[in-house]
């Protein structure tokens, strides 16, 4: 939704941080490039340990994708993500996110999906809800819903680990001895720890897992259920936010990802965040700045500093403003630190082509809403009165079988946009009510899929733009 400028207010809380003198006249222990909330928990974690940090971020707010801003007068919006569920509990623990300003707004139902036929389907972390509803479709499935849910729970306590755990990397070459002795002990402690916990999975359930990582989503469903709105509905686990399809092989590991998070400890739970996804920068932010880190916005770096032997030294900021520091964490993406912001004929040709080469194009696309009134569904007429349970969590559209989804994929990877795209529409102001005035709402459609250039016109040509989201 295109918006005059006048209209974008931002809503995340940020620091007024040194000035750029301050910043220059200081050699500082640690500098990060980007203030996403990534970057603000190194910071954060950085400052804990008693280093002094700086955090330099392009733009006037922090938060990067998890940034909340008054788009429309009065509305305010999650910009890009919009859901929490895989901020690690670690994290929230150790800084103390709660007492920061973070505050978790479960999902319950997590997901409605109407169908053309006049039914439709809930799910969530009611137990008995969930398998009255899939029972409207087939009592089979419901039964087999329950196994469902548990092997995956034992799949995830078999990941969740390895996501708080140091990566097994080898050291470089040129180390000590006794790094590499120190190396090789943790990489073994590392995989002795897989191995114990693949012994207590079990040979066969060992081997499904191994499927499900491999295997297209659609493939994993299909072996479990015969309804196609149930399995439709699990397949956004497998695809949303990507641009492969449920036949895609490796989607099922995607499907583990998204019911791997939790909230508040409770598994596979989704939350808004009140104050929008901005208040997870906010409280990471915060925590940062408690701990001593300084975060400076309106700071853009244009160039990384290095020494005669190739060190970093510090960073150049776009104002011509030099700060200092030995250690040089970057939060921007892989092409922009290493292609634009490390000077030329620095870094190996074939580690750039590697960088040059990532893809980061995407087949969804986001609109934010601000409306007037809720939205109704002809399939579900509940009676309440204002918000009902369909519009508690994410709303699936045009979402009732994987062929749908299948075909929806299949006119973007042709270079058009989705005649019949799947949407997950989110209404957060439902739980929470600082977002919006009384009585209206925030509504997030995250849509695909869309070529990210399509053959039939461009996204810069508004005409195009306009024709295709009417």
């Amino acid at each position: 939704m295109l918006l005059p400028k006048m209209w974008r207010r931002t809503f995340t809380t940020v620091g007024d941080g040194p000035s750029s003198r301050a910043l220059k006249d200081k050699r500082w222990d640690a500098l990060v490039i980007g203030g996403g909330h990534n970057g603000l928990a190194a910071a954060a974690y950085l400052a804990r340990g008693g280093l002094s940090v700086a955090v330099l971020e392009r733009r006037h707010v922090i938060g990067g994708a998890a940034v909340t801003e008054e788009l429309v007068p009065g509305f305010k919006f999650s910009r890009c993500s919009y859901l929490q569920s895989l901020l690690r509990p670690p994290v929230i623990k150790e800084l103390e996110l709660g007492r920061h300003g973070l505050k978790l707004l479960k999902t319950n139902p997590a997901s409605f999906t109407p169908c053309l036929d006049g039914r439709y389907l809930m799910l969530g972390p009611d137990k008995e809800l969930t398998h009255a509803e899939i029972s409207k479709f087939s009592k089979r499935d419901a039964d087999a819903y329950l196994r469902y849910e548990k092997q995956l729970e034992n799949f995830c306590k078999f990941v969740d680990p390895l996501f708080d755990s140091a990566p097994p990397e080898t050291s470089q070459e040129k180390s000590s001895f006794s790094d590499r002795i120190r190396d090789k002990s943790r990489r073994s402690v590392f995989w002795a720890h897989c191995l114990r916990r693949a012994l207590d999975l079990g040979q066969n359930e060992m081997v499904n897992f191994m499927e499900l990582l491999l295997s297209p989503a659609s493939k994993v469903l299909n072996k479990w259920f015969e309804t196609d709105v149930l399995k439709a509905t699990l397949a956004t686990n497998a695809v949303i936010g990507s641009k492969g399809s449920v036949h895609t092989p490796g989607s099922g590991y995607v499907l583990l990802h998204h019911v791997m998070g939790e909230t508040d400890g409770a598994q596979g739970i989704w939350s808004f965040v009140e104050g929008g996804m901005g208040a997870v920068s906010s409280a990471i932010g915060n925590a940062a700045r408690e701990a001593g880190a300084q975060i400076i916005t309106n700071a853009e770096v244009s160039q990384l500093m290095l020494d005669e032997y190739g060190r970093a030294k510090g960073v150049l900021l776009a104002d011509g403003s030099e700060v200092h520091s030995s250690i040089v964490l970057s939060n921007a993406t892989p092409y922009r630190t290493f292609v634009e912001l490390v000077p030329e004929d620095v870094l190996p040709d074939d580690f750039l082509r590697s960088v040059k080469n990532a893809d980061y194009t995407s087949g969804t696309t986001k609109i934010n809403v601000a409306i007037d009134r809720l939205p109704s569904f002809q399939s579900c007429k509940l009676g309440y009165p204002h918000a009902g349970p369909q519009h508690r969590g994410s709303i699936f559209i045009s979402c009732e079988s994987m062929e749908e989804i299948g075909s929806a994929c299949q006119d973007a990877v042709n270079g058009v946009p989705s005649r019949r795209p799947f949407m997950e529409m989110t209404i957060p102001s439902v739980l929470d009510k600082t977002i919006a005035p009384p009585g209206k709402h925030v509504v997030n459609l995250f849509i695909q899929y869309t070529p990210y250039k399509p053959s039939d016109g461009s996204w810069m040509d508004p005409i195009y733009r306009t024709g295709v989201f009417l």
